[in-house]
C-alpha cells in the first residue's frame, strides 16, 4: 500500500479574523457545539499530552467533562503516569481532532487538581459500573491478566452492593488552565487556516500562522 498516495482535500469551511470570536472560549464552544450537532463519535475526546520527569512525552485520550473560563476539566486516576507526570511538570498541551469538520482545536495551558467537592459530583453522577471501575483499578500499573481485573470488580460488587460508592481518595479531576489556544481549519491545497490565541492583559491577542 502507497500511503504518499493517501490524500484529501479540505474545503468544507474557512476561519477568518473577521468571523472568529475575540473570545477563544466562546470560539471554543461553537466549534464544539458544532460537533455536537454534527454528532460525531466522543466529541469531547481530546488528546492529553504530558511529559515525564525524565523529559519523555507521552500522549493518550482522556475526555472532557466541563469547559468554562477557568479552564477544561478532565478526571483520572491520581496515581496514574500521567498524574505522576503532571505533579512533576503541570505544563500540558489538549488536542481536539473532529475530522469530519477538518477541525482541530490545540490547548496548552497548567493543569491542577480540581477541589474534592467538585470531583464528589461528577463521580456521582457517573454510572454505577463506572464508580466500581474507579475502585478497581490502579490505572498504568502493571497486571498479570484480565482475570485480575474481574475478579476485583466481583469484590467491588460485593463491597458496595447496597449501590453507594464512595469517591476514591486517589480519583478525581483536573482542571487545564488555558494559557494557548490555536483553532485550526483544514484549506483547499493545504493552505490551512490557524487563528493562535495569547493573553494580552485583560484580552487576548489572535495572530494567523502560516499553515
Amino acid at each position: 500500500m502507497d500511503l504518499a498516495d493517501m490524500r484529501r482535500n479540505y474545503t468544507r469551511d474557512g476561519l477568518s479574523e473577521e468571523s472568529a470570536s475575540a473570545d477563544p472560549i466562546t470560539q471554543f464552544r461553537t466549534w464544539f457545539e458544532q460537533a455536537l450537532k454534527a454528532d460525531l463519535a466522543e466529541p469531547n475526546a481530546m488528546a492529553l499530552a504530558t511529559v515525564s520527569p525524565e523529559d519523555k512525552p507521552s500522549l493518550r485520550t482522556v475526555l472532557l467533562k466541563a469547559y468554562d473560563a477557568k479552564g477544561f476539566v478532565f478526571y483520572t486516576n491520581y496515581t496514574s503516569a500521567k498524574a505522576d507526570d503532571i505533579e512533576q511538570n503541570p505544563q500540558v498541551c489538549l488536542l481536539f481532532t473532529w475530522l469530519e469538520l477538518e477541525r482541530q482545536i490545540k490547548i496548552q495551558g497548567t493543569a491542577e487538581k480540581i477541589g474534592a467537592a467538585e470531583s464528589l459530583r461528577y463521580f456521582a453522577s457517573r454510572p454505577f459500573g463506572s464508580r466500581l471501575g474507579a475502585w478497581v483499578s490502579h490505572q498504568s500499573s502493571v497486571i498479570s491478566s484480565r482475570k485480575l481485573l474481574e475478579m476485583k470488580l466481583s469484590e467491588m460488587k460485593r463491597k458496595f452492593a447496597g449501590g453507594e460508592v464512595p469517591l476514591p481518595s486517589f480519583w478525581g479531576g483536573y482542571r487545564v488552565r488555558p494559557e494557548l489556544f490555536e483553532f485550526w481549519q483544514g484549506r483547499e491545497n493545504r493552505l490551512h487556516d490557524r487563528l493562535q490565541y495569547t493573553p494580552d492583559g485583560e484580552q487576548w491577542k489572535i495572530e494567523r500562522l502560516a499553515p
